[in-house]
């Protein structure tokens, strides 16, 4: 029989459901949002709207959208216990700490174990806004800080940024923010969403879902390209070092943080968008030296492009959060933050439809053999 079974080890190329949420071409390099193309979007939408499209399937009207944005802003509360837990584990990861506040959400809020598709809505409405406190409430303790609470007149990334940060954002600052989250919102059946979407096929309810996401979206291989690409402009230090840094990674036959997706042949379409951020907030921050590094560093990969090693998303995102001051350990929970209704959405489908995800593993260890006795071990 083995020689029968094609193994797709990852499940790379093999399609395990029909979705209606994102369209991914990595061939030709575009991205779309329920048939809305992310070059519109981050052009043109909040990340509230596109929340609201990926969970609801079309985008809200003017009175949807203020019904929704209430309701977000209603959930910024976090149960004391809450907090409690994360001053018990204040030395933590900030993923780690996310992770287990999130897990005990479902313990002390009775309305995390409805499982109808009405309540995967409402918990995920309340998980959108709770996310993001836990990050930053997790900032504040660490440092021997008090949370800074919600401002109910802030949207949902300006308000972010306010919690954590204890001022108030730029227009632009908080526009780029809430571009990032756009960007990072929904991507496909990437390892997080997947292992939601087993997680659902179970019948377990969101927050079990959310907190599997959140383990998975934690592994560097996922999550922590962002931390990485942060870390080699640290080490390239300056424009002019970049093409000696690319020519030894290559020579050594290492990967170049930034470059290439399991996905994208062509560049990520997410890309321009982040680059254009880093670009203007430098300038707002008095440090361009960062943005210049990173095009530095594009223009030495640019003989690789052909091979499909192009700019990919999380090539900016560093950047980004380097120049607002924000640590390193906190940019995969910012991408966990972005990513929620993604989750969400991919949960409420996977619901829908539901089956259990079981797939097979091909048995290639020993023949059937006899038992032996412990006395007879050799």
């Amino acid at each position: 029989m083995s020689d029968d079974v094609k193994i797709n080890r990852g499940l790379k190329g093999v399609y395990f459901e029909r979705s209606g949420v994102s369209d991914i071409d990595g061939r030709a390099g575009s991205l779309t949002y329920r048939g809305y193309s992310i070059h519109d979007l981050a052009t043109h939408a909040t990340f509230e709207e596109v929340s609201y499209l990926l969970i609801h399937g079309e985008l809200p009207n003017a009175a949807q959208l203020a019904a929704y944005d209430a309701h977000l802003k209603a959930a910024r509360a976090l149960p004391a216990p809450v907090l409690d837990i994360i001053r018990s584990c204040a030395g933590g990861h900030p993923m780690d700490v996310l992770r287990t506040a999130v897990s005990a959400l479902a313990a002390l809020e009775p309305e995390s174990q409805d499982t109808s598709e009405a309540g995967f809505l409402a918990n995920g409405t309340r998980l959108t806004s709770q996310v993001p406190m836990i990050v930053a409430a997790h900032e504040a303790i660490r440092n021997g800080r008090d949370p800074v609470p919600a401002d109910p007149d802030l949207g949902h990334a300006a308000n972010w940024l306010w919690m954590l940060k204890g001022e108030r954002p730029s227009a632009d600052a908080a526009r780029l923010a809430d571009v990032d989250f756009i960007l990072h919102a929904e991507h496909g059946a990437n390892a997080s969403a997947f292992a939601a979407r087993v997680t659902v096929g179970t019948e377990a309810n969101l927050h079990g879902a959310i907190t599997t996401a959140l383990a998975t979206l934690a592994g560097p291989a996922h999550g922590g390209a962002a931390e990485d690409v942060m870390q080699m402009v640290h080490e390239i230090g300056t424009p002019e070092n970049a093409a000696a840094y690319v020519k030894a990674k290559r020579a050594a036959k290492e990967a170049v943080t930034g470059f290439g997706h399991r996905v994208y042949r062509a560049e990520d379409p997410r890309a321009r968008h982040m680059r254009d951020g880093v670009r203007k907030l430098g300038q707002e921050m008095g440090a361009p030296e960062w943005y210049e590094i990173l095009q530095a560093v594009v223009e030495a990969m640019k003989p690789y492009a052909r091979h499909g090693l192009n700019v990919n998303v999380d090539f900016y995102s560093g950047v980004i959060y380097q120049l607002h001051g924000i640590p390193m350990d906190l940019y995969v929970p910012i991408f966990a933050i972005g990513r929620m209704p993604g989750w969400i959405t991919q949960c409420i489908e996977q619901r829908r439809s539901n089956i259990l995800i079981r797939p097979l593993t091909l048995y290639d260890g020993p023949a059937p053999r006899d038992w032996v006795a412990l006395a007879d071990r050799v």
